[in-house]
């Protein structure tokens, strides 16, 4: 995926999800939606980290600025009533993808987002707010 091309048949993510890469980081949108609202976004280095464990003290701090950016992006542009962030690591810490990345997720009243009721977002769905996202980065500090 952060190569541009899709390189694994498992792999969920479409090339239009891809938000923002820059050398050390990337933001891509979620193949999966939680509750009623689709729309997370996860910011992952762009070279492979498994865990928070092994992340350089340069890509852990790149991924929090962007973080940062994310979650005003998603305020500025969805106007949610709020914001959350998330991140797992290893299978008893609910780690499912072997790669590290940090979840953004707005967050409106009563969407039951820790209930984990999964949903698929469509493909064109996750590219127009993934379209909307990046705009919205664009313009946030």
């Amino acid at each position: 995926m952060l190569s541009g091309r899709i390189t694994s048949p498992d792999n969920l993510c479409a090339p239009t999800d891809m938000v923002h890469r820059d050398d050390a980081v990337a933001v891509i949108m979620a193949c999966d939606g939680f509750g009623t609202h689709g729309g997370h976004a996860m910011v992952i280095p762009t070279r492979h980290l498994e865990t928070l464990y092994e992340l350089p003290d340069d890509v852990a701090a790149a991924i929090m600025v962007m973080t940062r950016r994310v979650a005003a992006a998603m305020k500025s542009v969805w106007e949610p009533d709020g914001t959350s962030t998330r991140q797992h690591n290893e299978p008893a810490g609910n780690q499912h993808v072997w790669h590290y990345h940090q979840h953004v997720f707005p967050r409106y009243h009563g969407d039951e987002l820790y209930k984990q009721l999964r949903h698929r977002v469509p493909v064109p769905e996750r590219a127009r707010l993934a379209a909307e996202l990046r705009a919205a980065l664009e313009r946030t500090p």
